[in-house]
């Protein structure tokens, strides 16, 4: 026990170091000084094909969570409150296999790199970020890869993919908050979806378990919300940053301001907008869902793995990039909020 803890604090060490690096190079590489400058861009992650899409988020004030009267509402969405956000870029698409991929098999990644002619210095300081360990079956479960949404990852490996992505671009990624989220869902409506109330509308914007064979769809394939965001609403449901309080909303000031619940524990972690699994009420803007350790049961391993959620095969994630850069520290706390397992506690006199 006490060499493990050594290890971990050896470890904790190599951590800051390494976000102090990462954190200098997205410092040196910022290049839109406002909201106003913000545009849509597309980038192609170096030493690949792979490509994504971010669209601009305006900051703004919102009302959060849902009245009782909205059909499907439920106690954990109230009170309703004001929440103030700030300016940030948001994946226009849940991130595909396509990318997770590159972060899953590192070996593969240097195979592609090398073949397209890239330097191995180009994945420094990515190469230095934890990745995952092999899964032990095949993690689509069938469903298809190329253009489909990566799922059943933890909330620890959606907040390593964003530190690697950081590291790879230059650019600061990391999940949403919940607030965030729920923001960008509602793209400045206040109805029960971003297209309005009428459930019979839902299958022109929304993969769920009416229309989707029972398996995830590509990403993108359904109409975006008013903000240009696609499967804000089913496909997958998506990781956020906060750890998951059914009264958290009861805490918060009449006006809140960025609000994050940090993670303290291993379960449970917030996921929004619902899936190609689940029926229309989990798909509203509002709707919350909490993580649990059934999302592993399955998994055969002792202890069980920090990287993979196999029995949660509706769960994937989006990034998103904040206009302000936080200080190295406070992106060390946003790349290892995912709490997946319990602290071995301090180090013995």
């Amino acid at each position: 026990m006490l060499q493990a803890r050594k290890k971990e604090i050896a470890s904790t060490i190599d951590e800051g170091a390494l976000v102090a690096e990462i954190h200098q190079r997205i410092q040196a590489n910022l290049k839109v000084p406002s909201e106003k400058e913000m545009r849509p861009y597309t980038n192609l992650i170096s030493g690949s094909e792979v490509s994504y899409t971010m669209v601009p988020i305006p900051g703004g004030e919102f009302v959060m969570g849902s009245p009782a009267s909205e059909p499907g509402h439920q106690e954990d969405e109230s009170p309703q409150h004001k929440v103030k956000i700030e300016p940030f870029w948001m994946g226009q698409c849940e991130v595909t296999w396509n990318a997770f991929e590159l972060f899953m098999y590192p070996a593969e990644e240097r195979k592609m790199a090398e073949f397209l002619g890239y330097k191995p210095e180009t994945n420094s300081p990515s190469d230095a970020v934890t990745r995952p360990t092999s899964p032990y079956v095949e993690m689509s479960f069938g469903m298809g890869k190329d253009g489909y949404p990566a799922i059943s990852m933890t909330q620890h490996a959606a907040n390593k993919f964003c530190q690697w992505l950081s590291a790879k671009t230059g650019e600061f990624y990391r999940l949403p908050t919940e607030a965030e989220w729920e923001y960008a869902c509602r793209a400045g409506t206040t109805t029960a979806y971003s297209f309005g109330d009428d459930v019979a509308q839902l299958g022109d914007f929304a993969w769920f378990a009416k229309n989707s064979n029972w398996k995830y769809q590509k990403v993108g394939t359904r109409q975006p919300n008013p903000w240009g965001l696609h499967d804000m609403h089913g496909n997958v449901t998506e990781w956020c940053l906060d750890q998951y309080a059914a009264d958290f909303y009861g805490s918060l000031p009449a006006v809140a301001d960025n609000p994050w619940l940090k993670a303290t524990r291993p379960y449970p972690h917030v996921a929004r907008g619902g899936s190609w699994d689940d029926n229309p009420e989990m798909l509203r803007s509002a709707a919350r869902r909490g993580s649990n350790a059934n999302w592993k049961v399955q998994d055969p391993q002792l202890p069980k793995s920090i990287w993979y959620l196999t029995d949660a095969q509706f769960l994937g994630f989006r990034v998103v990039r904040p206009l302000k850069l936080a200080e190295p520290e406070v992106l060390r706390a946003y790349w290892n909020s995912g709490v997946e397992k319990e602290e071995l506690g301090p180090l013995p006199e």
